[in-house]
């Protein structure tokens, strides 16, 4: 039954990968504005980039801090192993 269950979320996952559209998420202000600044030798299209990434860095960063203490709270509620009465070689 697990098996199932990764394989649909790995097909899903793959589907999502291949049929997804590219999409241009400038504006065209934006984006005549880096063409135009990296054309002429200026930098202003690499500070766009930069701001890009760090738009890009904060979700992945709150969804890091959220599952990190997700995983705190569950290894503090099941940290009661006994290793003593567990039988390893079966």
């Amino acid at each position: 039954m697990k098996l199932l269950r990764y394989l649909t979320v790995l097909i899903c996952f793959i589907s999502l990968l291949l049929i997804s559209n590219k999409g241009y998420s400038q504006c065209s202000m934006c984006a005549a504005t880096a063409d135009n600044s990296t054309q002429n030798g200026n930098t202003e299209g690499n500070g766009l980039n930069e701001g890009i990434l760090y738009l890009l860095a904060a979700p992945y960063l709150a969804v890091a801090g959220i599952g990190f203490l997700w995983y705190k709270k569950y290894r503090k509620d099941h940290d009661n192993l006994d290793l003593k009465n567990d039988n390893f070689n079966r």
